[in-house]
């Protein structure tokens, strides 16, 4: 009997999911556990496996397309089955949505039949390729020159042989502004001077989530900011030393994250979530860290960070990039975070202030470490120096709660011998 294989719900904020690629296609034989689809979801994109199996009958969702979660993705069963009735049942408990399918046939023993043939009722539009306007030709399917009258009394009042013009209007029309940016040079040889150009790009589901997500923390969370500026000349040694023994070579961001963990251990209060009826302080401690992809940001998490070691936590954050930029995080891995660090010093950026990832309370935005002029026992000499600043939610956390954390965290990376124990590397 044929089974409906649904939109799965792949993160705990998905409502919709983007058929990235198909790795079936109608009449293959699929057993559980193999590759179905790629699905693109607000946090990555994702490997689907099957968990039936059957033959591809039908293809719900097409590859570039959005579906709501449990919609139908597929349908398996037996070769030659007739699902028509299905997709009909299932038309009828949404009859405000259309199917953006396209038809697809249902391998037979014999011959293919198409399985919409005998549903009329379920709407299904097939997609058109849209091709970019530098594909456009201006001459029309006769050879004849596609042009606006005005264009072309335009062209013929400044002498210009309209035949060596590319249009940039619809399917490549010759426009008045194609004239007006065109200017005659010696010889009456024409040269462009510069076309206004734009090309629009579909919102992915990553974009739509961040969008989302960081507007609501925006507008609703009440943000205020605390700068500091943290000498960081024994770090900078420490690191320097850390890495001649190491296997695992630190980072900075490996430090801070330590430092963080350390001092909200210290300060329980920073280390909250605004839930609406209630603030929860975790006694555990998970930092999230912001990783830049080209769909846009993830934050994934490092559990129990302050009872990891340096190498620990520097594997872990590698090992995260590394699946971030893949796109192989799963949810597990973006789940739970209590405190969350944004690190923009490794492009150059001095001093920022970040949005709070919710449901935190705080998020810390740091700095590049910079070298300039300090003075240090009446004398000026020069140093390392690093700026943070602490984004705070006002509903749970207070300006000396906040002013407190990062003084002990100041402390912390002015003194990493303090911190950064034998058994801490």
């Amino acid at each position: 009997m044929a089974e409906i294989v649904r939109m799965p719900k792949l993160s705990d904020t998905m409502t919709e999911g983007v058929v990235a690629k198909w790795h079936k296609k109608v009449g293959d034989k699929v057993k559980s556990g193999d590759l179905l689809a790629d699905i693109e979801t607000d946090k990555a994109t994702m490997e689907f496996e099957s968990f039936q199996e059957g033959v591809l009958l039908y293809i719900g969702t097409q590859q570039g397309k959005a579906a709501p979660v449990d919609s139908i993705l597929a349908i398996l069963g037996k070769e030659g089955e007739d699902v028509s009735s299905l997709i009909a049942e299932e038309a009828k408990k949404q009859p405000a949505q259309t199917t953006t399918a396209v038809p697809e046939k249902v391998v037979n023993a014999d011959e293919s039949k198409e399985v919409q043939k005998a549903q009329p009722e379920i709407k299904v539009a097939q997609a058109v390729p849209v091709a970019s306007s530098s594909t456009h030709s201006s001459s029309d399917e006769h050879g004849r020159l596609k042009i606006s009258p005005l264009a072309k009394k335009m062209a013929e009042e400044k002498g210009i042989n309209i035949n060596s013009l590319k249009g940039s209007g619809d399917e490549g029309r010759i426009v008045k502004r194609d004239i007006d940016n065109y200017k005659s040079i010696g010889g009456g040889v024409s040269q462009i001077r510069g076309i206004e150009s734009f090309r629009d790009e579909p919102v992915s589901q990553m974009r739509k989530a961040i969008a989302k997500r960081l507007s609501e923390s925006k507008f609703t969370s009440p943000h205020f900011y605390l700068t500091m500026e943290i000498d960081m000349d024994d770090t900078v040694r420490a690191r320097e030393a850390i890495n001649t023994v190491a296997q695992t070579k630190i980072s900075f961001n490996d430090i801070v994250v330590k430092a963080v963990a350390m001092s909200l251990r210290a300060h329980p209060k920073v280390n909250a979530s605004w839930l609406g009826d209630v603030i929860r302080y975790s006694s555990h401690i998970h930092i999230g860290i912001a990783v830049a992809v080209e769909e846009g940001l993830l934050v994934p998490v490092i559990r129990f960070a302050d009872e990891k070691t340096l190498t620990q936590i520097a594997n872990e954050a590698r090992n995260y990039a590394a699946k971030a930029k893949d796109k192989k995080l799963q949810p597990s891995d973006w789940e739970g975070n209590t405190f969350t660090i944004s690190n923009l010093g490794m492009y150059g950026i001095d001093e920022f202030t970040a949005i709070i990832n919710p449901p935190d309370a705080c998020i810390l935005a740091v700095g590049g470490i910079k070298k300039i002029p300090v003075i240090k026992n009446g004398q000026v000499i020069s140093g390392n120096v690093m700026k943070v600043t602490l984004s705070c939610d006002h509903r749970v956390v207070d300006g000396a709660t906040g002013a407190a954390f990062l003084q002990t965290l100041k402390h912390n990376l002015e003194n990493p011998v303090l911190m950064l124990g034998a058994n801490s590397i």
